[in-house]
C-alpha cells in the first residue's frame, strides 16, 4: 500500500470547523476513486476532499488504481492523505468468467482497503464510480464503518441487459446507508434500475471552484473563423461523428467554423479520417490543462453527448458565460434548460441548426451566457457543493447514533 500526504496539515493554521453531531463530530471521512485522472468525477472528489480538509476535517483519499494520476497535484499542501490500494488490471465484465477474473485481481487491493478501514475507523466512508461502490460496500461492513454513502454520477445504460452486473450492484446497494447523485436524472435512473427507496438516494450537483469563474487569458489559435469548442473524450457516448457533421453541413451553407476538440479516446483516428473527408477545420488538441484558455477562446461550446451524467464541462463553460449548444440527454436539462440550447441526442441537423442560431445571433446567444453564468455563482459552487455533503453526513450519522 502506497501512502502520501498531500501537504502537511499540522503546519497550516487552519481552525478546526468540525460539525456536532450529537456525541460525536463529522470528523473523519474517508473518500474513494479508482484514479486522479483529468475526468469529471475526480475533479469533483479532489476539490470535496481539498474542502473537508480545509474545514479541519481529518480526510483521506483512497485511489483504487496503482497509478494515481495528474489531480494528485491539486491536493498539494491540503492536508489531505492519499493511499494507493494498488490494484492493476480490472477490465470490464458482463459473464461469470469475467466477474472470478476480477475478484482475483481485486482481491489483494480488497483485503488492503479492508485494514485500513479498521485501522483508521472513519465515520464516513464515500466511494465513486462502479467498481470502487462495489468493492467499498462489503469491506464498510466488514470493517464496521458506522455511514457507507455510495456515488452515482452517470447514467447506468452501460449495465442494461447485463443481469450479473446488475445483481451485484444489487448486492453492494443492499450494504449501503445512502446514495448521492450528482444529478435529477441520474438519480430517476437509479431508482428505476436498482429499486431504490427515495428516502435513501439524495441530489447534490457538482461544484465549481472560484477560479472556474473567472475568465482565462484566451488561448491563441490561428484561425479567423468563428471557434466552436467541445471538451470530451472520445468515446462513441460522445457523439463526435454528429457534432463532425454538423459543422460540415455548416460549412456547406456558408458558415465554415473552427472546431477545437480537447480530450482523447480509442476513436480519435476515426475522427481524423473523417473530418479529412469532411475537409473542415478540425484541432485535435488532446487532454489539457488549460481548458479555460480555450473556454475564454470559444464563440460557442458544444457538448453531443448521447448519454451523460451531470457534465463538467457544460458547466466550466457556464461558469465562465459561454452560449452553449448541447443534447437533451441525462442531467444536461437541469443546467441548461432556459440558459442554453437544447437539441436532440443523435440528429445532425438538429445540431447544425442549434450551432447556425449561436453562431449567427450572437446578441441571443450572449444572454443565454450571461444567464447560465448567473445560474451556476448560485447553484453551482464548490461551498453549496461541500455543505450538502456535511450536511447530508451528519444526518446519516445521527440516524445511525439514533439507530
Amino acid at each position: 500500500m502506497v501512502v502520501s500526504v498531500a501537504g502537511n496539515r499540522d503546519a497550516r493554521a487552519v481552525p478546526i470547523a468540525r460539525t456536532a453531531v450529537g456525541d460525536e463530530e463529522v470528523s473523519r471521512v474517508c473518500l474513494m476513486i479508482g484514479q486522479l485522472g483529468l475526468g469529471g468525477a475526480e475533479k469533483q472528489v479532489v476539490m470535496l476532499a481539498r474542502s473537508l480538509a480545509a474545514r479541519g476535517i481529518e480526510t483521506t483519499l483512497l485511489v483504487l488504481s496503482e497509478r494515481r494520476g495528474p489531480r494528485e497535484a491539486e491536493l498539494a499542501d491540503s492536508g489531505v492523505l492519499i493511499v494507493s490500494l494498488g490494484c492493476r488490471g480490472i477490465r470490464p465484465w458482463s459473464d461469470l468468467r469475467g466477474l472470478v477474473r476480477n475478484i482475483a485481481v481485486g482481491g489483494r487491493a480488497f483485503v488492503r482497503l479492508m485494514t485500513h478501514l479498521r485501522r483508521t475507523r472513519p465515520q464516513v466512508f464515500h466511494a465513486y464510480l462502479f467498481h470502487c461502490y462495489i468493492l467499498g460496500a462489503p469491506a464498510a461492513r466488514l470493517a464496521r464503518v458506522p455511514v457507507y454513502v455510495a456515488g452515482r454520477r452517470s447514467l447506468g445504460t452501460f449495465k442494461e441487459g447485463r443481469r450479473m452486473l446488475m445483481a451485484v450492484e444489487r448486492v453492494a446497494t443492499s450494504m449501503t446507508d445512502f446514495v448521492v447523485a450528482n444529478a435529477h436524472a441520474v438519480a430517476e435512473d437509479a431508482r428505476r434500475q436498482e429499486g431504490l427507496p427515495r428516502d435513501k438516494i439524495a441530489v447534490i450537483h457538482n461544484g465549481m471552484d472560484e477560479g472556474d469563474f473567472q475568465p482565462a487569458t484566451p488561448a491563441v489559435l490561428s484561425t479567423e473563423l468563428p471557434v466552436v469548442l467541445c471538451v470530451a473524450n472520445f468515446r462513441a457516448y460522445k457523439g463526435h461523428r454528429y457534432l463532425l457533421d454538423a459543422v460540415g453541413r455548416l460549412q456547406q451553407r456558408g458558415l465554415p467554423c473552427t472546431l477545437v476538440l480537447i480530450g482523447e479516446g480509442p476513436l480519435r483516428p476515426d475522427l481524423q479520417r473523417q473530418a479529412d473527408l469532411l475537409v473542415i477545420d478540425v484541432r485535435f488538441l488532446g487532454h489539457r490543462r488549460d481548458v479555460a484558455a480555450f473556454l475564454t477562446r470559444a464563440d460557442v461550446v458544444v457538448l453531443p453527448s448521447l448519454q451523460e451524467g451531470l457534465s463538467n464541462a457544460v458547466m466550466e463553460a457556464m461558469a465562465v458565460g459561454r452560449p452553449v449548444v448541447a443534447t437533451d440527454v441525462g442531467g444536461t436539462a437541469e443546467l441548461l434548460r432556459g440558459r442554453g440550447l437544447l437539441v436532440p441526442p443523435a440528429d445532425t441537423e438538429a445540431l447544425a441548426q442549434g450551432l447556425h442560431q449561436m453562431l449567427t445571433d450572437r446578441a441571443a446567444a450572449a444572454l443565454l451566457g450571461n444567464a447560465a453564468r448567473e445560474w451556476a455563482l448560485e447553484h453551482l459552487s464548490v461551498n453549496t457543493m461541500v455543505e450538502r455533503h456535511i450536511g447530508l453526513y451528519r444526518k446519516l450519522l445521527q440516524r445511525r447514533s439514533a439507530g
